[in-house]
C-alpha cells in the first residue's frame, strides 16, 4: 500500500467516526423537532451536523455524502429560515437521508448510486412542492417513483459557488469525549487482560496482610524475649559469674535490642509500603474496571428513533421518555442488554399503546407515553419499563390459555393475575390471532425472559387495566464482579452471588421438621426444602459438632431452597474468572474467583444447582442432613420409617410416634421408602399396600431379599382387611398385620412395642 493509499485509508476510518457521532447528533435532533418544529437549537445543531458531515465527506473525497448531507442542509436552512414548517413527513425524509449517510460512512454496506440519484432528486422535487406552496405535500405522494430519477438532473455540487460556505472543518485527528477528554480505540480482549491484571495486582497485594502480621507477631516474640534475657540478667547478679560470662550475655542483649529496634523499623516501613500498594491497586483496578463502564444511553441510540417509526408504521403516536441514561453499565451487559430491550419496547408499541382514536376514547392523550427508567440498587441495574397503554385484557389471555389447553377451564378461572401473566413468558405464546411483521409468533417474551437469565437477573410485568403494564427488570452492573457470600463446604470456599440469596439463617435443631420424607424449615410464612451443600457439590460431609446448622436460602423466581454448609467466611466483592473452555459446563458452578488470601473460591451457579435439587428429590436421592446438636440423643432412639402415599395417614402415623419418643422419617411410597432404607438405618419399617411406583408387597420383598436389610422387623398397615390380604402381607415377610379399619393410636402403638420395644435403647 502506498503513502498516499494509507493515507486515504485513514482519512476513511476517521470519517466513519465523524459520520458515527454526527448522525447520532442528526436522530436526536430530528426526533425533538418533530414534537416541536419551532426548536432554533435542535434545527441549528442539525444543520451544522449535516454541515460537518457536507465538508467532512468532500475532505475524503466521498462524493455520496457530499450529495445527500448538501440537500439534507439544504432542507434545514429552509426551516431555519421560515419557508418550511417540519412535518412527520419531512423528518421521514431527513430520516432516511441519516440512514444514508450512516451506510455510506460503512464501507461494507454502502448504498448504490441509484438510491443517492433518487434520494436526492426527491429532495429537489420536495422543496419545489415547498417553493410552490406555504405547506409542502405529504411525502407520500412523492414516495410513489422513490428510486426512478425523472428528467431533471440533480443539482450538480460543483455549481456551488465557494465563497458561500463557511470554511470546511479540518480533519479530525483525535476523538474527544464531551468534556474534552481523548478517547482512543482499545481491543476488548486487551482491556479484558487489563482488567484480569490489575485484579490479581490487587489480590497480590492483600496477601501481604497476613505476611505483615507474622510479622507482627514476630516482634511481639522477641519484645518477649529480651524481657526475658533482662529478667535473667537481674536473677545473675546476686550469682558470681566470670568475666566472658557476663561479656556473653552483654553482647546477648546488645544484639537483641539492636534487632529488635531494626525489626521495629522495617515492621514501620512494611506496613507503609504495604497501604500504599494496597491503595494504589484498588485505584488501578477500579480505573481499569471503569474503562469497561459505559452509560446506559450507548444501548439506547436507535430505540427512540425505532419507537417513533414502528409507532408511524402501526398508525399510532408514541413517545419514548429516558431517565438514568448516564447511568453507568458494563459494556458486555450493555450489549446483550440491547436485544431484550427492543424485544420489550416493540411490545410495548404494538400491543400496549392504542390508537389515536381508541386513546381519545378512553380520555388518553392521542399521543402513547412509553418510559425507560435505568438506575442502581444494591449492586444491580434496575430497569423499568412502562407504558400508558390499555394493559393487558386478562379475560382474553385466561381464554388463550384453555383454548391452547394450557390448563382446564377450571383450573384457569381461579388463576390470580400474577399467574396468569406468566403465561406471556412461555415459548410460543401470544395473544395475537394473526402473525404481523411485528408479533404474533410468541418470541418476545420468550427471548427477554430467556436472555435476561442468561444475565444472571429476572424480568417481572405487572398492569393495571386500562391504565398501562410495567416490565421490572433487574441485572448485574457487571459481568466480571459479583458481590457474593462466600461459605465452606467440604473444608473448600464456594461464592453465592447475593442477588440469589433471600436470607442467611442459623437453624436450631428443633427448627428443622419431616415433611413428605424430607427435611423442611419454615419461612415466610411457608415451608421451605433443606438440602446439603456438601451433596450438591460432592464434598464430604461435615463432621462439625455445631449446636446450630448454617443455611444459605437461595432463590430463582419462585424456586426456593435452603442449603446447609459448614461456615459463613463472609462477604466479599469477588473479580469473576471465566472456567477452562476445555472444562465444558461444570455443573453447578459458574466461574471461579480468587480470594484476599490468593486462595481460588469457586462461583456457585443457583440456577443450575436449584435444578440438580429438583433432579434429587425427582429420583429420590436426597440425603438427611445430621442434626449435630441431638445427634447423641437421636443415636440413643429407635428410627422408625413410615411409608404410605396418603399424607394424612402418614403424619397422624408420625406425630403419634414422635410423642411417644420414636425418631420417625417419612416417605410418600414404596420407591422413595426403598431409597431411604438403603441410604440410612432403620429399628422398624411401617408399610401402606396400594402405592404408586413400588407397593409395599414389593417393598417387603425387596427388603427380606438384601442381606443388610433382611431382619428389619416390618409392620403393614392397610385399609384391606381381608383374610387372603393378609396372608398375602404376611408371605412376603411382614412380621405384623395392622388393618386401617380396626386402626387406633393404642393399636399401632403397642404392635410398635411388641416389635422393637420402647423408644429407648
Amino acid at each position: 500500500m502506498t503513502p498516499e493509499q494509507m493515507r486515504d485509508a485513514s482519512l476513511l476510518e476517521l470519517f466513519s467516526l465523524e459520520a458515527e457521532a454526527q448522525t447520532l447528533v442528526l436522530s436526536a435532533g430530528l426526533l425533538a423537532l418533530e414534537r416541536d418544529p419551532t426548536q432554533a437549537d435542535y434545527l441549528e445543531s442539525c444543520m451544522r451536523a449535516a454541515h460537518s458531515l457536507k465538508g467532512a465527506a468532500r475532505i475524503v473525497g466521498v462524493d455520496a455524502g457530499v450529495r445527500v448531507a448538501h440537500v439534507m442542509e439544504d432542507y434545514l436552512v429552509s426551516a431555519q429560515e421560515g419557508r418550511l414548517y417540519l412535518r412527520p413527513e419531512h423528518i421521514d425524509a431527513l430520516l432516511q437521508g441519516t440512514d444514508l449517510l450512516t451506510r455510506i460512512a460503512t464501507p461494507d454496506n454502502a448504498p448504490p448510486p441509484a438510491d443517492i440519484d433518487a434520494y436526492v432528486v426527491l429532495m429537489g422535487r420536495l422543496l419545489e412542492h415547498m417553493a410552490a406552496a406555504p405547506m409542502a405535500p405529504p411525502m407520500a405522494e412523492l414516495q410513489l417513483e422513490p428510486l426512478t430519477p425523472k428528467v431533471e438532473p440533480p443539482v450538480p455540487v460543483a455549481t456551488e459557488a465557494p465563497q458561500a460556505e463557511p470554511a470546511e472543518p479540518e480533519p479530525k485527528t483525535k476523538r474527544t469525549t464531551e468534556s474534552g477528554e481523548r478517547v482512543l480505540r482499545v481491543t476488548a480482549e486487551r482491556l479484558n487482560s487489563l482488567l484480569d491484571l490489575s485484579s490479581k495486582s490487587l489480590v497480590e497485594t492483600q496477601r501481604l496482610k497476613p505476611h505483615l502480621a507474622t510479622m507482627q507477631r514476630l516482634k511481639r516474640m522477641q519484645s518477649n524475649g529480651l524481657r526475658a534475657l533482662e529478667n535473667l540478667n537481674v536473677h545473675l547478679k546476686d550469682h558470681p559469674l566470670s568475666l566472658e560470662a557476663r561479656e556473653a550475655l552483654g553482647d546477648a542483649r546488645r544484639l537483641l535490642a539492636e534487632s529488635q529496634q531494626l525489626l521495629v523499623e522495617k515492621n514501620a516501613e512494611l506496613d507503609e509500603f504495604a497501604w500504599h500498594a494496597s491503595q494504589r491497586a484498588q485505584v488501578l483496578y477500579d480505573t481499569a474496571l471503569a474503562c469497561r463502564m459505559r452509560p446506559f444511553a450507548d444501548v439506547l441510540s436507535g430505540q427512540v428513533r425505532m419507537v417513533r417509526d414502528l409507532g408511524r408504521n402501526l398508525g399510532k403516536q408514541v413517545r419514548l421518555e429516558i431517565e438514568g441514561e448516564t447511568t453507568q453499565v458494563d459494556r458486555d451487559v450493555l450489549e446483550k442488554l440491547e436485544a431484550p430491550l427492543t424485544h420489550l419496547l416493540r411490545n410495548a408499541v404494538d400491543h400496549g399503546i392504542e390508537t389515536p382514536e381508541q386513546r381519545r376514547l378512553a380520555g388518553k392523550p392521542e399521543e402513547g407515553l412509553i418510559r425507560l427508567r435505568a438506575s442502581h440498587q444494591a449492586g444491580l441495574l434496575v430497569l423499568e419499563l412502562s407504558d400508558d397503554g390499555n394493559g393487558v385484557d386478562l379475560e382474553k389471555l385466561r381464554h388463550n390459555i384453555v383454548e391452547r389447553q394450557l390448563s382446564p377451564v377450571e383450573t384457569a378461572a381461579q388463576l390470580s393475575e400474577e399467574e396468569l401473566l406468566t403465561f406471556l413468558f412461555l415459548p410460543g405464546f401470544s395473544l395475537r390471532d394473526t402473525v404481523t411483521e411485528v408479533s404474533g409468533r410468541g418470541v418476545g417474551l420468550d427471548a427477554v425472559q430467556h436472555m435476561v437469565r442468561q444475565l444472571r437477573g429476572a424480568v417481572a410485568l405487572e398492569q393495571t387495566a386500562g391504565e398501562g403494564s410495567r416490565f421490572h427488570l433487574e441485572v448485574p452492573l457487571t459481568l466480571s464482579v459479583v458481590r457474593s457470600l462466600v461459605v465452606e463446604v467440604g473444608d473448600e470456599a464456594y461464592a453465592f452471588p447475593l442477588a440469589h440469596i433471600e436470607r442467611m439463617c442459623d437453624l436450631a435443631p428443633e427448627d428443622i421438621v419431616q415433611v413428605e420424607g424430607r427435611q423442611h424449615f419454615w419461612h415466610e410464612g411457608r415451608h421451605v426444602g433443606l438440602v446439603a451443600a456438601s451433596q450438591l457439590l460432592h464434598r464430604p460431609a461435615s463432621q462439625n459438632s455445631a449446636q446450630t446448622l448454617k443455611v444459605v436460602v437461595i432463590r430463582e423466581r419462585e424456586a426456593i431452597y435452603g442449603v446447609a454448609v459448614e461456615r459463613f467466611i463472609g462477604e466479599r466483592t469477588l473479580v469473576v474468572l471465566p472456567l477452562d473452555e476445555r472444562l465444558g459446563k461444570v455443573q453447578d458452578i459458574s466461574a471461579g474467583a480468587l480470594l484476599d488470601d490468593g486462595s481460588v473460591v469457586l462461583i456457585v451457579d443457583v440456577e443450575d444447582m436449584l435444578r440438580s435439587v429438583d433432579k434429587l428429590l425427582n429420583t429420590g436421592r436426597l440425603e438427611r442432613i445430621a442434626r449435630h446438636a441431638n445427634q447423641a440423643v437421636e443415636a440413643a432412639r429407635k428410627r422408625i420409617l413410615v411409608v404410605d402415599d396418603s399424607l394424612t395417614v402418614r403424619e397422624l402415623q408420625r406425630k403419634l410416634l414422635l410423642n411417644r419418643g420414636y425418631d420417625v422419617a417419612v416417605a410418600v411410597d414404596g420407591m422413595d421408602g426403598w431409597n431411604a432404607l438403603r441410604s440410612e438405618d432403620f429399628d422398624l419399617l411401617i408399610t401402606d399396600i396400594d402405592m404408586p411406583r413400588m407397593d409395599g408387597i414389593e417393598l417387603v420383598s425387596l427388603l427380606r431379599r438384601d442381606n443388610r436389610l433382611q431382619s428389619l422387623p416390618v409392620m403393614v398397615v392397610s385399609y384391606k382387611d381381608r383374610e387372603e390380604d393378609r396372608r398375602r402381607g404376611l408371605d412376603a415377610g411382614a412380621d405384623y398385620y395392622l388393618a386401617k379399619a380396626s386402626f387406633h393410636d393404642d393399636a399401632l402403638l403397642d404392635a410398635v412395642v411388641e416389635l422393637i420395644g420402647g423408644a429407648r435403647t
